[in-house]
């Protein structure tokens, strides 16, 4: 009977050891995997140097591309649709909630490509962009009927189509047309964008007058960081796409680095715990350090506006 007692005990520690052992490496492991999933492995001013022969819009739609191909085909995929645990709103949530800003600042930045940048007053829409930007705009979190990710990488097939149709002769998609007006569309789309995060990540209270429970300081964390994500690449895009414009431009063009680097730093912040620390207190507060990039790259968003109007 003793030695029963024992074996128990024994299985007993053993599974609270185990248990507890998950507890403890899995933050960790999903810290040092979400680190290393946050850098792209695509940058548009490498893939498409200076002097290179290139489509105007090649650029921008591969960067799309690009952005949700990394999203769709990384080793834990698609994950606002995923089970439960693995969702936006338990356990791993990091990557869910920053996936659903990616994919919000991508349907934003995409309608903008469709409906400015490659078109002007009272001439048609490209087809394949149409195609692109309705596909996007499927529930990121429908499991099925259709499932997210099939919509998705129909929208990427339909970029990858407009790709191929500026490479023909004539071309068969229509290009960026790189017009002043056009393009402040989109900083205004990002701006609004960053509007948002701005609101979130600085708040201290929700909108039925509660506090933001510390369970919801990483949600607005890491969306915020989904839109900074997208437009970090897709600025880089830009300076490659209007590159002969930047050179008339200088200071739009230090403007623009201005706002790449924001970006950037605001896209890689990866605390291990997001905490919500007061401003005069012992812990840090990484919704404000955050909402600190952001804010800088909208102001000189902003700016460039200002300049592109004159």
């Amino acid at each position: 009977m003793q030695r029963l007692r024992n074996e128990r005990g024994n299985t007993v520690a053993i599974v609270l050891g185990v248990v507890l052992a998950i507890v403890l490496v899995s933050p960790l492991v999903l810290h040092f995997t979400q680190k290393r999933h946050n850098r792209l492995p695509f940058d548009a001013l490498e893939a498409y140097p200076p002097g290179q022969p290139m489509a105007n819009g090649e650029a921008f739609a591969e960067t799309v591309i690009a952005i949700m191909e990394h999203e769709l085909s990384s080793r834990s995929g698609w994950r606002p649709n995923d089970f439960v645990l693995w969702g936006p709103a338990v356990l791993a949530d990091n990557n869910a909630n920053r996936q659903l800003g990616i994919i919000q600042a991508v349907r934003e930045s995409v309608r903008i490509f469709k409906d400015n940048l490659t078109k002007v007053s009272a001439t048609e829409y490209d087809t394949n962009l149409v195609f692109a930007d309705t596909a996007f705009r499927n529930d990121a979190e429908k499991f099925w009927f259709p499932s997210a990710e099939n919509k998705f990488r129909e929208g990427v097939a339909a970029l990858r189509r407009y790709i191929d149709g500026l490479r023909t002769t004539p071309p068969k998609s229509k290009p960026i047309n790189r017009r002043n007006v056009e393009v402040i569309r989109l900083f205004q789309s990002w701006t609004d964008l960053l509007g948002d995060a701005h609101a979130n990540l600085f708040k201290t209270h929700e909108a039925d007058g509660s506090r933001v429970p510390m369970w919801r300081t990483d949600d607005y964390f890491y969306h915020a960081q989904g839109f900074a994500h997208v437009m970090y690449h897709l600025a880089r895009a830009l300076k490659r796409e209007y590159e002969v414009d930047l050179i008339n431009r200088p200071s739009v063009a230090q403007m623009l680095d201005e706002v790449i680097d924001a970006l950037g730093r605001a896209s890689t912040l990866k605390p291990l715990i997001v905490l919500d620390g007061t401003p005069a207190g012992l812990f840090a507060n990484h919704r404000r350090n955050l909402h600190a990039y952001i804010v800088e790259a909208r102001q000189k968003m902003y700016s460039i506006r200002e300049e592109l109007e004159k």
